[in-house]
């Protein structure tokens, strides 16, 4: 099974990273990052960079592509070449699916048209005005072959139910416990319906509508 990531300026680590810790574990699974051109990209940060072993054309037909999400995903808003290479793969895969802004790419794509999706709670507006169905009280929404997942953190969910999708549970189950993944956060901040409202506004403010660079 071939699992691709496509990588852009600007994505965000975990949005990539988590799904490629669970199903990197799948047996028979192979997963490959692609993009536009081989080499390093850089994520949100700036700090880390993960390579693009792949390009576009040499994965045309991948069996699950998961597309992260990023700051990056506001300037594929218009036309790209993501867009065509998701489009056009999106037509053979088994699954694909998104984690957090990596929706607004599947939307651009078309491959939201008519159905229900989820992304970051802060990019629910623009989810809408790709004419999709925003979800904003479930962190992964299955809609067919098609899976979107909200913030950051929840491409794990996805991934590990994906898992258990193509190779079951018991599989699904084990990988889980491979990564130790339990979550038991300090603070029950981790969705914008508990955030107390002058945490939400202040990180909307700091991170999410940043002031444009000069």
């Amino acid at each position: 099974m071939q699992i691709a990531i496509p990588l852009f300026d600007r994505f965000t680590a975990l949005d990539a990273v988590g799904p490629y810790e669970v199903l990197s574990r799948l047996p028979g699974a192979t997963v490959t990052f692609v993009g536009e051109a081989g080499g390093p990209v850089r994520t949100d940060t700036g700090a880390l960079a993960i390579t693009v072993d792949r390009t576009f054309d040499e994965v045309p037909e991948p069996d699950v592509v998961v597309v992260p999400g990023g700051p990056g995903t506001r300037a594929m808003l218009e036309p790209a070449p993501i867009h065509a290479w998701v489009a056009a793969a999106h037509a053979s895969t088994q699954w694909t699916t998104s984690v957090c802004t990596g929706s607004l790419v599947l939307g651009a794509a078309g491959v939201l048209d008519g159905l229900e999706a989820t992304t970051h709670w802060a990019s629910m507006d623009l989810l809408a005005s790709l004419g999709v169905t925003p979800v904003d009280d479930r962190r992964v929404v299955v809609q067919g072959k098609v899976v979107t997942a909200a913030g950051v953190s929840s491409g794990i969910d996805m991934a590990l139910w994906l898992a258990a999708q193509i190779a079951g549970d018991d599989v699904a189950k084990a990988i889980q416990l491979g990564i130790e993944y339990d979550p038991q956060p300090p603070f029950d901040h981790g969705s914008v319906h508990k955030a107390d409202p002058e945490i939400v506004a202040f990180l909307r403010q700091v991170v999410v509508d940043p002031a444009p660079a000069s």
